[in-house]
């Protein structure tokens, strides 16, 4: 690949253009370049933070030693049982980062990500339905969840169509088929023995505790294998911001586009889902943080896959450690940081628009 700058007639302010042989080139936005690779130097620190600490401290040295295939007496404590559960983290993040800004973009609205609308939820009662009538496979429970969530991602979709897609409407459907199929997952925990009851309480709260590579390597496998549509989807984003008559003049099949975009964000979320529970807020915060850092017309995604990994593999690290030995669930953290936002970003959305109308 060679840096080749274009014209600066064609060329967005704040933009380089990438060549990658003959007719092919990609535009970079070069401060979400900067902030890519800031959030990726963090990541890295929080990585080694995070396989360092824990219930005996390993020297950063050691765990270099680990990572490098060399022989260490922290082999056991690093490789075994620290790295999986850091690559799940690491994995899951990245999924509910994309798939936030995916559904985010689709639905032009900040407050639809897949635990809002209920993708999360769909993935959790399937997955626990699955618990209950006895499918405790780590392999094929992330696939038990995708058949939820785009069940509950099909539903929404069919109640809130009204000749048109509205945002308000979608996002408020989505809330309504979240509460129900929250009902509906209690319910299957009540239903089960004592043992899944438990063990789905635990999964519910979206937890990397015991995780390893039983659920690393489906999660890693699924994002391989949709890389390809990823890379479209970093380009389709533009098209997607279009009102229906300038992408018919352009060309563009918005209806084709969109939903594309929001199959790949609900597959993300319930492969994640299925992964390490239903990590609540990660997609509903790291698209509009990478947004806010980046100040692109749309959500960069390797942006929001870089903050959702940062969030999550920080919250699993104060859930280890802040009331050691007493281990929090992941999500526990994700939500009180959530929650909080979901509010500012209600207030703030409705003040906007009252300003406006006054």
């Amino acid at each position: 690949m060679t840096y080749a700058p274009h014209r600066p007639s064609f060329r967005p302010a704040g933009h380089a253009v990438l060549r990658a042989g003959r007719g092919s080139s990609f535009l970079l936005h070069r401060r979400t370049l900067v902030v890519s690779c800031v959030l990726a130097f963090l990541l890295a620190g929080t990585v080694v933070a995070s396989l360092c600490v824990g219930e005996s401290f390993v020297a950063p040295s050691e765990v270099l030693r680990v990572l490098l295939g060399l022989p260490s007496p922290d082999e056991l404590v690093v490789g075994t049982l620290r790295l999986p559960r850091l690559v799940t983290g690491l994995l899951v993040g990245a999924a509910f980062g994309v798939s936030g800004a995916l559904i985010q973009t689709v639905a032009r609205n900040p407050l639809a990500s897949p635990d809002v609308i209920g993708v999360t939820h769909g993935a959790g009662a399937a997955t626990v339905a699955a618990m209950t009538f006895g499918v405790t496979s780590y392999t094929l429970l992330p696939y038990v969840s995708v058949v939820g969530g785009l069940l509950a991602a099909l539903l929404v979709y069919a109640l809130a169509w009204r000749g048109g897609l509205s945002a308000s409407r979608f996002v408020l459907v989505g809330i309504g088929i979240s509460v129900a199929l929250g009902a509906l997952t209690r319910l299957f925990v009540t239903k089960g023995d004592y043992l899944v009851a438990q063990q789905a309480k635990t999964w519910l709260t979206g937890s990397l505790n015991g995780r390893g590579w039983d659920q690393a390597a489906p999660l890693a496998t699924v994002l391989v294998l949709l890389l390809p549509f990823l890379l479209w989807a970093a380009r389709a984003q533009r098209g997607s911001a279009f009102d229906e008559d300038t992408a018919t003049a352009l060309g563009i099949r918005l209806g084709r586009l969109r939903l594309g975009l929001s199959v790949l964000g609900v597959v993300l979320a319930s492969v994640a889902t299925g992964a390490a529970g239903p990590v609540d807020f990660v997609a509903l915060l790291a698209p509009q943080i990478a947004r806010r850092l980046t100040r692109t017309p749309h959500i960069p995604l390797l942006s929001s896959a870089l903050m959702g990994a940062l969030i999550v593999v920080v919250a699993d690290l104060l859930a280890r450690r802040l009331l050691s030995p007493l281990e929090l669930p992941v999500g526990v953290f994700t939500a009180l940081v959530g929650a909080p936002y979901l509010m500012w970003l209600i207030v703030s959305t409705r003040s906007s628009r009252s300003g406006g109308t006054a």
